[in-house]
């Protein structure tokens, strides 16, 4: 029997992690520029923490979540970010701690949904949370915190799709005039009597939740929607105002956006300002969203806090690695390989070990010394060794063979200048370290 690796669920070999260490590190980075700190919450979660706040209507509560019963518990494995961070806000009451809260995560989630190009089963996202500022100059700045990461990334050909969904929420009854309720009954006008030609999942939703209709996958919904009246033309003037300011800040940091009234994210929890962010020149298949977010005002009241504005957006990393790599010239990443490769032949005569002994205590002054090196103990001959050390594009390869172990000296060879040395042991690691502190070729190294 032979067992693989669970559709969807992929392994990230270490060549592959090195990319990845690279984009987790311009997000921290520039995430840290902006002020906000890391969070860490568990990869599991009640049940009730999703389906309340995502949405019982969505796809992913629906049909996507992996859920499960464990010690009386109904727990599911976090399919995103946002409500796991809201709960630990919640529950740690950070509202008295600080006035606005700032976090950021990095870290797996998971969704049973069809796997694609850059959309897995397990996959990953970086995403930010910000707790306490209501006004929509902290929308633009989570906008340009996003912005700033894909450059870092050199993702430039990229589009801001911004919208606003209005205040209020999605589950809103008729009493509720606000922005949701009325557009709401506008959608429902529009849609009622096209209900026979929407699919069978939007056919169900109509009722409870027409807005999950805008998000539809399906063609059939899709050319429904594409005449639906848009939302826009229904907010406040608390709403609209608000949306206008999040517009003007966005003019002010230089940031192109396009405003599109089509769209609707797939939680239920967004209010007010919707933004997705899609690079127009990766091939990520058929949608090139690389990152999206928005407001949700209402999920920290809901969840037990007090009345407390939020805005963040989540990126998902391996879409960013097939977007980064679009936009960047592809090179082979040499640098976790061995910088030194010491070579121990097996002794002809005496101590078995005696090569052994010496190359281990070379390898520890050389790592003190924080030269990348390694050890090659394996029994072979001195070519092979020489291949090997070629294969693992060392650039120095250190020979420790009968008569380095008798004359108490070392053999280094140079395998991009097919150079050699012979070094007293004791000089070694000495020499070594001040050798690769030059560039290969350069003059200072000929000096030597």
């Amino acid at each position: 029997m032979k067992i693989r690796a669970v559709r969807g669920m992929n392994d990230i070999l270490p060549e592959e992690a090195r990319s990845w260490h690279r984009v987790e590190a311009s997000f921290r980075g520039v995430a840290e520029l902006f002020g906000f700190g890391e969070v860490r919450t568990p990869i599991i979660e009640d049940t009730a923490l999703f389906s309340k706040q995502i949405g019982e209507t969505s796809d992913v509560v629906e049909k996507e979540m992996y859920s499960f019963r464990r010690h009386d518990n109904e727990l599911t494995v976090r399919p995103e970010g946002t409500a796991g961070a809201a709960r630990a806000y919640v529950e740690h009451a950070m509202w008295g701690k600080e006035s606005v809260s700032r976090w950021y995560y990095i870290g797996a989630m998971f969704r049973g949904e069809r796997p694609a190009k850059g959309r897995y089963r397990q996959f990953h996202q970086a995403g930010c949370e910000l707790y306490g500022d209501a006004g929509p100059v902290a929308d633009a700045e989570m906008i340009e915190l996003c912005v700033r990461v894909l450059a870092s990334l050199s993702i430039t050909d990229i589009k801001v799709h911004l919208n606003s969904l209005g205040s209020g929420s999605a589950h809103d009854g008729e009493a509720n005039v606000g922005t949701r309720a009325r557009y709401k009954a506008a959608l429902l006008d529009y849609l009622q009597p096209r209900s026979l030609e929407l699919s069978e999942d939007s056919q169900r939703r109509l009722e409870k939740n027409p807005l999950r209709i805008l998000d539809s996958k399906d063609p059939r919904d899709q050319a429904i929607a594409a005449g639906a009246p848009s939302i826009l033309d229904v907010l406040s003037s608390e709403d609209s105002e608000h949306f206008d300011g999040v517009q003007r800040s966005l003019t002010a940091l230089g940031i192109p956006f396009v405003v599109d009234p089509r769209l609707v994210r797939g939680l239920d929890y967004y209010t007010r300002t919707l933004f997705e962010i899609k690079a127009e020149g990766a091939d990520l298949g058929s949608q090139s969203t690389v990152c999206g977010g928005g407001r949700y005002d209402n999920m920290v009241e809901s969840l037990g806090g007090p009345k407390t504005p939020a805005i963040g957006f989540a990126m998902g990393l391996e879409r960013l690695l097939i977007a980064h790599r679009a936009a960047t010239t592809a090179t082979n990443d040499t640098s976790f390989k061995p910088v030194v490769y010491i070579a121990s032949l097996k002794p002809e005569a005496g101590d078995p070990a005696a090569g052994l002994d010496v190359a281990l205590s070379l390898a520890r002054e050389l790592r003190d010394r924080g030269v990348r090196c390694d050890i090659d103990s394996r029994d072979a001959k001195l070519k092979a060794m020489l291949r090997r050390a070629d294969a693992s594009k060392a650039r120095l390869c250190v020979i420790v063979g009968d008569e380095e172990i008798a004359t108490n000296q070392l053999t280094v060879k140079d395998l991009a200048n097919k150079a050699q040395e012979k070094l007293p042991r004791a000089e070694a690691a000495q020499w070594i370290a001040a050798r690769l502190a030059t560039p290969p070729g350069s003059s200072a190294e000929e000096a030597k």
